[in-house]
C-alpha cells in the first residue's frame, strides 16, 4: 500500500476492480461480515485491507473452475494492492444468471 493511500481508498479501488471481473456476481463480506474495511459512512463490503494483506470475498457465477476464477482475480488485483498479498475467498456460487 502506498504511503499516501488510506485503507479505505485501497479497499474502494480493489472493490471496484473486483466487481468488474466477468465471473464475479458480487462481493461478499462473508458469513460474519468480517471481509470489510471501515469507511466514511459505513464499510467497504467484500474487501478487508489489513496490515498483513488484503482479503477479497466473492460470489461467483457457475461455470468456470473456482480455483481459476480466484487466481484470475488475485492476479488482476495484485497491482492495485500496493505490494500487499491478496487472498481471495469464494463465498458462494450462483447459477442461472445467463451469460454462460
Amino acid at each position: 500500500m502506498a504511503d499516501h493511500d488510506t485503507r479505505e481508498e485501497v479497499a474502494r479501488r480493489l472493490a471496484e476492480a473486483a466487481s468488474g471481473f466477468p465471473d464475479v456476481v458480487e462481493l461478499s463480506a462473508g458469513s460474519f461480515g468480517t471481509i470489510s474495511t471501515p469507511a466514511r459512512g459505513g464499510v467497504v463490503r467484500g474487501v478487508a485491507v489489513r496490515q498483513a494483506g488484503v482479503e477479497v470475498g466473492l460470489v461467483v457465477r457457475f461455470g468456470r473452475p473456482i480455483p481459476a476464477i480466484a487466481e484470475d482475480v488475485r492476479y488482476g488485483l495484485a497491482p492495485l494492492a500496493g505490494g500487499q498479498p491478496v487472498h481471495v475467498f469464494v463465498e458462494d456460487v450462483v447459477a442461472g444468471l445467463g451469460g454462460g
